[in-house]
């Protein structure tokens, strides 16, 4: 017994002190996406057939080797017909984004990030970095993908205190009164807080309408 508890007590610091493992999930229409957070490590498998992907390099650490390993794996699952866009930002391991801008670029790979003086993309995507992460770390936490993907607009309220004021006003505007003659009318209540703006992954929904629009267009 006293040799299996160090036993298990290093196994659950093993296990707390893992990094994630890669997120995989479908984004329709025949695109895949992967999250990588550790490369080479979290690199789809060789094994995997091509497809257009979305490989999310955002916050993703990398030594030198794991950025050549990248560029072996591009060059073998980038083409026109199975483009990968790639997902960068400023946080991206700086070997990653050092290889990725000196590397010629294999058929199909396409890169996307946010305006930044640190990330040299083809395709830029106004957000901010707070904008970014909170979006990057809803999808770590069980949001749903069609969530962060798509601006629907917030459902228009009944103002209540437009109605109550309605309801206690006559037809010829003056205010209503009691049988004393007072004031009627009760206070109207305060209007509700509008509820905060939608969290959507803006360089993850460019990255999906690119390949819708290719797909629209045949190109795919």
């Amino acid at each position: 017994m006293k040799r299996i508890l160090p036993l298990l007590l290093l196994a659950a610091a093993t296990a707390f002190a893992a990094p994630p493992a890669p997120l995989d999930r479908d984004l329709g229409q025949g695109l895949a996406y992967c999250r990588v957070h550790s490369l080479p490590a979290d690199l789809p498998t060789a094994a995997a057939k091509p497809g257009p992907l979305v490989l999310d390099l955002r916050y993703a650490a990398s030594d030198d080797g794991g950025a050549a390993a990248l560029g072996a794996w591009l060059k073998f699952h980038s083409s026109t017909a199975t483009p990968v866009f790639v997902l960068l930002n400023a946080d991206t391991a700086p070997a990653v984004r050092d290889f990725l801008a000196a590397l010629a670029p294999p058929a199909g790979l396409i890169t996307l990030g946010p305006a930044s003086p640190h990330l040299a993309a083809d395709i830029t995507v106004n957000i901010s970095a707070a904008a970014e992460r909170t979006a990057y770390e809803a999808l770590e936490h069980g949001t749903a993908l069609e969530t962060l993907l798509t601006e629907s607009p917030v459902k228009a309220r009944h103002d209540e205190a437009a109605i109550a004021q309605e309801r206690t006003t006559p037809p010829d505007g003056s205010a209503a009164t009691d049988s004393d003659g007072a004031d009627a009318s009760d206070p109207a209540p305060a209007a509700a807080p509008a509820p905060p703006p939608p969290v959507i992954d803006a360089v993850l929904q460019r990255a999906v309408y690119l390949h819708r629009s290719l797909r629209a267009l045949k190109k795919l």
